[in-house]
């Protein structure tokens, strides 16, 4: 194992106290950020350069691929040659416009009524309540056939007529043909 830097090893712990030429330090910094900067675009050029060489080669070879490769980095170095992202000019700044909303004024009734052929084929579930009761469990598990319910309503009274859940029409029940059906005898508004 390596022994920890000594205290006393000036490499080993930086300088923190404060310098005079801090300030003139600040300066030469941001120069030598420039100057890297500039050689990382250099060194980019070299490469894209380089790329550039290899693409040749091969578009002498006969491909298409390599030929708009060539053509994109070919942009890419007058771009980067150019000033990079300086040379991408935003669209000039325009001012704001002031946005104009229009009058409003009053809806009018429309006259014409929807067709209602569009929902002609959905499917309701319609059912008919003659009646309803409460009953304790103990009631329920004495029922066998043959048992008579009673319910709230009187012989005679409308029933109820629901359209998925929602009570739309109340009706008298009839029997047509053997069977049992409703007439509707009033529409309950929502």
């Amino acid at each position: 194992m390596a022994d920890p830097p000594s205290p006393q090893d000036p490499e080993a712990t930086p300088d923190l106290t404060p310098d005079a030429d801090a300030s003139q330090d600040a300066g030469s910094s941001s120069a030598e950020i420039e100057d890297r900067l500039d050689d990382a675009e250099d060194d980019m050029m070299a490469a894209m350069q380089a790329e550039m060489d290899r693409a040749n080669a091969g578009a002498a070879a006969g491909g298409d691929e390599e030929i708009d490769m060539m053509a994109a980095m070919q942009a890419e170095m007058d771009n980067a040659s150019a000033g990079g992202a300086a040379a991408v000019q935003d669209p000039p700044a325009q001012p704001p416009q002031p946005f104009a909303l229009d009058e409003l004024a009053a809806a009018t009734a429309s006259d014409s009524r929807q067709p209602i052929d569009l929902i002609g084929d959905v499917e309701m579930e319609l059912h008919v309540e003659l009646g309803r009761t409460l009953m304790r469990l103990e009631d329920v598990l004495k029922l066998r056939d043959g048992s008579v319910v009673a319910l709230d309503k009187l012989a005679g009274d409308p029933v109820d007529i629901f359209a998925n859940g929602r009570l739309i029409a109340r009706g008298e029940v009839l029997v047509m043909n053997d069977n049992f059906c409703v007439r509707v005898t009033e529409l309950v508004g929502a």
